[in-house]
């Protein structure tokens, strides 16, 4: 069984030669790549947020074994989903990287083998053909992350980080979230650099507590808080904010945008 797509045609392209030149156009060329351990991208329509996750994805080097977080929009399924199943974009199908999915199943207490999560879930789907464009021998552990306490989020990254340090082979981490919700450009953007600030600092916990206290609408501030912690039990020591902006700059619209940022964690 594989996970079909639920918004090519919509969130981006369904053609696969028109969603090659899109991907495309929206990743400069860069000849030097970084080694990352964390992306933190977003998960927008490619027309509002593509180039800012283009741009991120241009400038790291990806390995063949990539592990996605992403929000679950729906609240269905498992609170930490981790998907069993190969995946399929209109570019091609994407197997799931096994040997990482069962090892994190088998030795974490909280991480479960659940597909309803991914059904009609787009954040971590959007993200998979820059990964195809980059790397022809992708294998990806998709999970799905609804709303946890930062306990819970802390012991989920350094369960995540264990399981990573026992391959083999290098494993990059991707968590996907947008930033603040339909807010007005000024009041979005003062929000947005309390949380960028504390993901910059690389400190899940004041993130966590910042998004929570200030009622930031970062819809995935828990795969964040996770990857950062994981990030850093694997060695973080350094984030780089790429590229940041928002969806007014496309729709004209300033007075309810969202925000978008990527970062890179190394």
């Amino acid at each position: 069984m594989s996970r079909i797509p639920t918004v090519a045609g919509s969130f981006y392209e369904a053609d696969p030669a028109k969603l090659r030149k899109s991907v495309g156009k929206l990743m400069p060329r860069k000849r030097a790549k970084i080694e990352a351990k964390l992306l933190i991208v977003p998960h927008a329509g490619y027309v509002y947020s593509g180039y800012v996750a283009g741009t991120v994805f241009a400038n790291v080097k990806i390995p063949e074994t990539v592990v996605l977080l992403g929000p679950n929009h729906h609240g269905v399924g498992a609170p930490l989903a981790v998907s069993t199943e190969d995946w399929e974009t209109p570019l091609g199908q994407v197997p799931l990287a096994k040997d990482l999915a069962t090892a994190l199943v088998k030795k974490s207490t909280l991480f479960a083998p659940d597909n309803l999560g991914h059904e009609q879930e787009h954040s971590l789907e959007v993200q998979l053909p820059f990964l195809q464009m980059l790397q022809p021998q992708l294998n990806i552990v998709p999970i799905s992350v609804s709303q946890l306490p930062l306990p819970q989020c802390r012991q989920a990254g350094l369960e995540l980080a264990k399981v990573i340090k026992k391959l083999a082979k290098p494993v990059l981490m991707i968590a996907s979230t947008d930033m603040t919700h339909y807010e007005p450009r000024n009041q979005a953007s003062e929000k947005d650099q309390l949380a960028l600030g504390d993901m910059l600092s690389l400190d899940p916990a004041a993130l966590y507590r910042t998004v929570l206290t200030k009622r930031i609408s970062m819809c995935g501030v828990m795969p964040v808080t996770i990857a950062l912690f994981a990030a850093l039990a694997l060695g973080a020591e350094l984030a780089d904010l790429l590229c940041c902006t928002d969806s007014g700059y496309v729709s004209g619209d300033t007075e309810r945008v969202v925000g978008y940022a990527g970062l890179i964690v190394r």
